[in-house]
């Protein structure tokens, strides 16, 4: 009998996990055979954090075509260090060693990677890497050759009748039976309510970066796979920790429009430096690599550097890149990176002849759903995979290209192991819990506010959006709150503060109109009030600085204390 696996979210971990689970061969070794495989999608099948994805794909291949002197041992020595010790040694060296793999099954897909005059691929270098690795395609235009190649394959497929395609699809909830498992999800598509029943689901949806005031995300990232998770009882981990890329151009968001311009860190790799207003180059006196540090160092010395020189923390920095032109030769960059030099001067910028204007954005979150290295989350019948999973690759702070990898390995993984019959488990199999203080961090282990559910759906306490305390609730106060609290640099002080406002806003419960509404924008806000509150929570109770989460008020005893002790906050649904 044919299972049905549905598939949520459209950017490189959902289309690519839809393909594998649809093709008649990765099935052929199981006695299920491939699935009935439905892959849905809130916006079209491109609007997803993929598309903009620059840099490339971290992976060290075959011996003909590594670097010089590169190998994996190096990768996983690199994902380590930018991890800060608290990747799972395990999830790295899967991503690592088996990423030859999956960047095969790209190439099949037809997704041609940049070659360079022998016709080995053209291999760039970015922070925090210790070899040259990073695959391009396009140039700079990486995630969106390789989305346009897994959604035209999707496409193929779904005319082929190998697989379904819902576009406009916003899923609502996760239905559970008695047990607990997952059987299927609820969602709006058109204004109207529907139901998918299903043997298992998987969670592709991507980040939220949305939280912020200012991030490298589309608008579709709006924690929806984090909220649906924790509201069927999901372990979620590592939550305090969120990266935000060092380089993005500091000029206004167009409401509506596209998210700030991304400048890739391979810019940098290239030999781009940081200047300040005075035109000073000061990364140097911040870390030893410099401009080549992690992002996270990147990112928190930009703050530190604008406070100690009495700047306001929202003013930029400049990228200055016309050295690479002027010893790389008139047109490299434009020939090396097509996208970033037609977007700057339609901005009006001249990147060879002057430097760009740069601040941090919310970029990437490293935690979420609690995985194991087959993907599966501690609901039965559950799998998460890409920027909404936790995976334990990915550590304290992402090495740069390494997201859309994890996407790749992590969610062929989770696919096989669906094919392989494992689904439903017995729910243990991560080992989940909020990395400040090793408390549980599920939906089980908080009491939920006043609320109800509807028969046969799993209970889930519900908020509805009203004027509570100083300022009424709206993206963007939420925006202005968690970048003020929870952005690149926090404190006791200010998380206490955000966590009383988020709270305020979630005080006033109304199970009749979230749930019901018919408006996804409704559900989106529900599911970023939630992710701020997740997210602050385990912020407040992490007092030591580690990685993307920095404390300006951590103190040496906070660093040797191994965890957090206070008891965790009580978040609702």
């Amino acid at each position: 009998m044919t299972r049905r696996l549905v598939v949520v979210g459209s950017g490189i971990a959902g289309l690519y996990a839809a393909l594998v689970a649809s093709d008649p061969e990765t099935g052929a070794g199981s006695a299920a055979g491939p699935a009935e495989v439905v892959l849905l999608t809130k916006g079209t099948l491109e609007e997803s954090n993929t598309f903009f994805a620059q840099g490339g794909v971290s992976a060290v291949l075959g011996p003909d075509e590594a670097a010089p002197g590169d190998s994996v041992a190096a990768h996983i020595a690199d994902t380590l260090a930018a991890g800060n010790g608290l990747n799972d040694p395990e999830a790295v060296r899967v991503l690592c060693s088996e990423a030859v793999r999956d960047i095969t099954a790209l190439r099949r897909y037809g997704v041609a990677f940049d070659l360079g005059p022998g016709g080995a691929p053209l291999l760039g270098l970015e922070a925090a890497h210790s070899a040259a690795r990073i695959l391009h395609a396009g140039g700079d235009a990486t995630g969106a050759r390789i989305a346009r190649g897994l959604v035209a394959a999707v496409l193929e497929r779904a005319v082929q009748g190998r697989l379904r395609v819902q576009t406009g699809t916003f899923v609502t909830e996760l239905l559970t039976g008695p047990a607990g498992a997952v059987t299927g999800v609820a969602y709006l598509a058109g204004g109207r309510r529907g139901r998918l029943d299903a043997d298992a689901v998987l969670l592709a949806t991507g980040g939220a970066g949305r939280l912020f005031a200012r991030t490298s995300n589309p608008a579709v990232a709006t924690a929806d796979g984090l909220a649906l998770a924790w509201r069927a009882g999901a372990a979620v981990r590592d939550l305090e920790f969120f990266q935000f890329h060092p380089t993005t151009l500091a000029a206004a968001e167009v409401p509506g429009g596209p998210p700030p311009l991304l400048i890739s860190e391979a810019v940098r790799g290239e030999g781009a430096l940081l200047l300040d207003a005075a035109g000073r180059r000061f990364m140097p006196d911040y870390h030893p690599a410099a401009e080549l540090a992690p992002r996270d160092v990147v990112s928190r010395s930009i703050a530190l550097h604008l406070a100690a020189s009495g700047q306001p923390a929202d003013s930029p920095v400049y990228l200055d890149a016309r050295g690479i032109e002027a010893g790389r030769g008139s047109g490299f960059l434009a020939r090396r990176f097509p996208g970033i030099t037609a977007a700057t001067r339609a901005a009006g910028y001249d990147w060879t002849s002057e430097p760009l204007p740069v601040s941090p954005a919310a970029h990437y979150w490293m935690g979420g759903v609690s995985t194991d290295l087959a993907g599966r989350t501690t609901v039965p019948g559950l799998y998460a995979a890409g920027e909404v999973a936790r995976t334990g690759a990915q550590g304290a702070n992402r090495l740069a290209s390494n997201s859309l990898l994890e996407g790749l390995v992590f969610g062929r993984r989770a696919v096989e192991d669906f094919l392989g019959g494992e689904v439903p488990h017995n729910g243990t199999a991560p080992r989940a819990s909020s990395a400040a203080g090793g408390l549980p961090l599920t939906h089980a282990s908080a009491v939920p506010l006043r609320g109800s559910s509807k028969k046969g759906t799993s209970a889930a306490p519900t908020e509805s959006f009203v004027k509570s305390g100083p300022e009424p609730f709206s993206r963007d106060a939420l925006g202005r709150l968690m970048t003020a609290a929870a952005g690149v640099l926090r404190s006791g002080v200010e998380l206490d503060a955000a966590a009383a406002q988020l709270s305020d806003w979630a005080a006033v419960v109304r199970p009749e109109t979230v749930p019901d509404a018919t408006d996804t924008r409704e559900h989106e806000d529900r599911n970023l009030l939630l992710a701020a509150r997740l997210l602050v929570d385990a912020a407040r109770a992490r007092t030591a600085s580690l990685g993307a989460h920095y404390r300006t008020d951590s103190t040496a005893a906070d660093a040797a204390r191994p965890s957090a002790t206070r008891p965790k906050q009580r978040i609702p649904s």
